[in-house]
């Protein structure tokens, strides 16, 4: 898969891409990542990118002329249109970034990412090429290259001989092998830590046992601090009559 990305400051990926398990994608060619600065394809002197807000107000508005030269050059050398390779603008209005998605663009020939400056984007280039308005949640960063990195780690970390395990993924927090609820609580050595245990469950050897202990505190945790999740798996019958007296014994009630 291929991931253009259109950034004023494409020097923030460097590092990115060369750091952590992730970067074998990139290295391996799993998930290809190209860099366009709208600035190479501006027009003047001053290779003008943004401009003061029509209206009035603070901050600046990058302009739709740049980008949509941009844009043009990254169609052509990919060769494809737009349905092949959506364009997607990292925004505080878009639909907030979820696992399911994540699965999706995984499995996806990849897409051009717009990571966005300043006060926005000219409204005009955004109803003519945006396809897709991702955000991370409710709050506001600096520019899109954050919300990029965040959607290629979660895209990459899915691609076969990625990870060390290749089950790793598959225990991840929202994972379907997990039912979407929280993943449970780790320990490693020493067994014990400033006076504190590892759980007898994990020590006995038991794998069922073991086993058992996880989904409790999957459970538990999930109910805890995303009682939504639970509703979620309750709909779709993905909870046990097991399960359910997991959730009874600790007295949680949704």
């Amino acid at each position: 898969m291929r991931f253009d990305i259109i950034t004023l400051f494409p020097e923030l990926f460097e590092p990115f891409l060369k750091s952590g398990v992730t970067r074998r994608a990139y290295e391996q060619g799993l998930v290809e990542v190209r860099l366009w600065n709208p600035r190479d394809h501006a027009q003047g002197n001053y290779r003008r990118v943004d401009d003061r807000s029509f209206g009035g107000g603070p901050g600046m508005v990058m302009m739709a002329e740049p980008l949509d030269a941009c844009l043009s050059a990254i169609r052509a050398d990919r060769g494809q249109d737009r349905h092949a390779a959506p364009l997607v603008l990292f925004s505080p209005i878009g639909q907030v970034l979820h696992h399911a998605a994540v699965q999706t663009w995984s499995d996806s020939a990849g897409a051009v990412l717009l990571c966005g400056r300043y006060e926005g984007i000219d409204q005009r280039f955004i109803d003519t090429h945006v396809d897709v308005q991702i955000s991370l949640g409710d709050f506001v960063l600096s520019g899109g290259e954050l919300a990029a990195m965040a959607l290629l780690d979660a895209v990459a970390r899915l691609q076969p001989g990625v990870l060390n395990d290749e089950g790793s993924h598959q225990l991840d927090s929202f994972n379907p092998a997990l039912d979407g609820l929280l993943d449970c609580p780790h320990f490693t050595r020493p067994e014990v830590w400033q006076g504190q245990t590892v759980p007898a469950p994990l020590m006995s050897g038991h794998h069922a046992q073991i086993e058992r202990w996880r989904r409790d505190q999957r459970l538990l945790l999930t109910a805890q601090r995303r009682p939504d999740l639970i509703e979620a798996a309750r709909a779709a019958q993905r909870l046990t009559a097991a399960d359910e007296a997991v959730l009874r014994s600790a007295q949680i009630t949704l």
